[in-house]
C-alpha cells in the first residue's frame, strides 16, 4: 500500500500522491521540480531549507533541521490537498541525510514524517555548482552525502527511482516515473 493511500485510509486529508526530490545538491532538483509541476498540471513545494537559510543563515543546528523538516511536511501537506500529485523538493527524508552529514546522526523524529510516494533519487553524475549556500562540493564529501542520502531512504524502506545522466535524460526518466506512479491509480 502506497503512503498517501495509508494517509488517506487514516483521513487525514492528504489526497495527492506525492513525488519527492532526493539527493545532493547542485544535482538538478530544484531545476527541474518546476518543469515538472508544469508537465504534470501539479503544484509543487519548494525547498524551505533555503528559504529558512535565507532568514536564519547557514550555520544550523539540529533544532534548525528539525524547523525546517517540520515547515516543509507543513508545506507539503497543504499541497497535498489540491489534486492528484504534488511534488516536493525535498522532505525530511533529505533533511535526515542533512543531519548525518552535519552531526554524524539521524533523529528518530526525522524518520517518522509522512512519506512520498515515489522518491526521485537524483545521482550526482553532474558538476557541482556553488550557489552561495552549498556545503558539500568536494568529490569526497558529495560522495558521502550521497551514500548518506541513499542509506535514508533504504532505510525508511520507500519506493525510490535513481535520476541520472544529462538534464534532458534525467527528465524523461522523472516523467517516466511519475507516469508510471500515476498509471497505478
Amino acid at each position: 500500500m502506497g503512503a498517501n493511500v495509508a494517509r488517506r485510509a487514516a483521513g487525514d486529508g492528504m489526497t495527492a500522491r506525492i513525488v519527492c526530490l532526493h539527493g545532493v545538491e547542485s544535482t538538478g532538483k530544484s531545476t527541474l521540480a518546476p518543469r515538472l509541476a508544469a508537465r504534470f498540471d501539479a503544484p509543487w513545494v519548494p525547498e524551505y531549507g533555503r528559504e529558512y537559510a535565507e532568514v536564519h543563515g547557514l550555520d544550523f543546528t539540529s533544532r534548525d533541521l528539525m524547523a525546517m523538516a517540520r515547515g516543509q511536511q507543513e508545506r507539503i501537506a497543504a499541497a497535498a490537498k489540491s489534486g492528484r500529485l504534488a511534488i516536493a523538493d525535498t522532505d525530511a527524508l533529505m533533511t535526515a541525510a542533512w543531519h548525518r552529514m552535519l552531526f554524524g546522526t539521524v533523529p528518530v523524529a526525522l524518520m517518522m514524517f509522512p512519506k512520498a510516494d515515489l522518491y526521485l533519487f537524483f545521482d550526482r553524475d553532474v558538476p557541482w555548482v556553488d550557489d552561495g549556500t552549498r556545503f558539500f562540493g568536494t568529490a569526497e564529501r558529495r560522495a558521502a552525502f550521497d551514500a548518506a542520502s541513499r542509506d535514508v531512504l533504504n532505510q525508511a524502506g520507500v519506493r525510490w527511482q535513481g535520476v541520472s545522466g544529462d538534464w534532458s535524460a534525467r527528465e524523461a526518466t522523472a516523467i517516466a516515473a511519475m507516469d508510471a506512479l500515476l498509471a497505478e491509480e
